[in-house]
C-alpha cells in the first residue's frame, strides 16, 4: 500500500495481508515497532484516515473493511 510505505521510515518491514470472507475484507498490517506510532498517528488520526480511504474503496463493491495493525 503506497500510503503506508510513504509514512514509515522502514518500508521494507511493511507487510499487508488480506483475508476475504464473503462481503468482509480484513487487512492485517505489520510494520516495524518504531513505525507503529507514525501509522497510528496522534490520537489515531492517521489510521482513521487510512480506514476511511479503504472503506470508500470497498463501498463501491458493497463490502465492509477492517484494518488491524500488528
Amino acid at each position: 500500500m503506497y500510503i503506508i510505505g510513504s509514512l514509515v521510515e522502514n518500508p521494507q518491514a511493511v507487510k499487508i495481508g488480506v483475508n476475504e470472507d464473503g462481503d468482509v475484507l480484513r487487512f492485517k498490517l505489520e510494520v516495524a515497532s518504531s513505525d507503529r506510532g507514525k501509522v497510528i498517528g496522534k490520537e489515531g488520526r492517521v489510521v482513521k484516515s487510512i480506514r476511511t480511504v479503504l472503506q470508500a474503496a470497498a463501498a463501491r463493491q458493497n463490502k465492509k473493511v477492517y484494518l488491524d495493525i500488528d
